[in-house]
């Protein structure tokens, strides 16, 4: 586990996971153990959404793909890089063609072994502000390596109405639960807040869409995307991918805790 400090501020991650964003001893982000989910934040790589209607083989330009939902990244363990009071970077690598087996099989899915027709290292970078948290993603891969981005924080409810706001539109939770897996797209957008005890808003680079998710009152997952899945059949899913061009690809999100003062 690793703790990142400043002033009031402290981050804790475990094994390049998110498991606390506390600001003056006040918690943000879901925690693991709570209903909801069993995670705290993650990330959709190479892949996002589901791929199980065309038996999880996604059509890429070269090779065997087969990507269990939100695709591999996340069977991958994370390596420390280097670590600071305020900083903290990890990485993941995979090869071209090795075979990885998924933890969602038999119970969730049909396929015991997901692989990826080309190289790629992924890096997560943390870096604490005052009462601000800033995420880095790096992507270096193979030249034309198709992929999509999306990061996947649960956070936590501390009231029973809170709100999600985006450019003016207010979004109930309920509103967000009636969706249901699918999730509740928020298309064209780079900041979004939740109006809860507090004003916690995330602001992005790279990424294009958010969306919403949760399936009860307790954690809402809000979710910066370059693709919304749902918006193509599962077989189509390849539509919706970019493609590196040999340079370093950089994603950022931001999450703020305003109204510091008050806590």
């Amino acid at each position: 586990m690793e703790t990142l400090l400043l002033g009031e501020s402290q981050v804790e991650i475990d094994a390049g996971e998110l498991v606390s964003f506390q600001v003056n001893q006040f918690e943000i982000i879901h925690q693991k153990g709570s209903p909801g989910w069993r995670n705290s934040d993650t990330e959709m790589f190479p892949v996002i959404g589901p791929t199980s209607q065309p038996h999880n083989r996604v059509q890429v330009p070269k090779g065997n793909a087969i990507q269990d939902q939100h695709g591999l990244l996340r069977e991958l363990d994370y390596s420390l890089k280097d670590k600071s009071n305020t900083k903290a970077t990890y990485f993941k690598t995979y090869k071209a063609g090795t075979l990885i087996n998924n933890s969602k099989f038999p119970d969730k899915s049909e396929s015991p072994l997901l692989i990826w027709p080309y190289n790629f290292t992924f890096e997560k970078s943390f870096s604490l502000e005052e009462n601000r948290l800033e995420i880095t993603f790096t992507i270096k891969g193979d030249r034309d390596m198709p992929y999509m981005l999306g990061y996947h924080p649960a956070f936590k409810i501390h009231t029973n109405d809170p709100v999600v706001v985006e450019n003016g539109n207010r979004i109930s939770l309920s509103e967000v639960i009636a969706v249901g897996n699918r999730a509740l797209e928020i298309p064209n957008s780079q900041e979004i807040s939740l109006l809860d005890k507090y004003e916690i808003t995330l602001t992005t680079e790279g990424f294009r869409h958010f969306m919403l998710w949760t399936e009860v009152p307790n954690m809402i997952c809000i979710e910066p995307i370059s693709f919304y899945p749902y918006a193509l059949p599962q077989a189509q899913l390849h539509e919706g991918f970019d493609y590196l061009n040999g340079d370093d690809v950089v994603f950022k999100v931001a999450i703020t805790l305003k109204d510091k003062n008050d806590l």
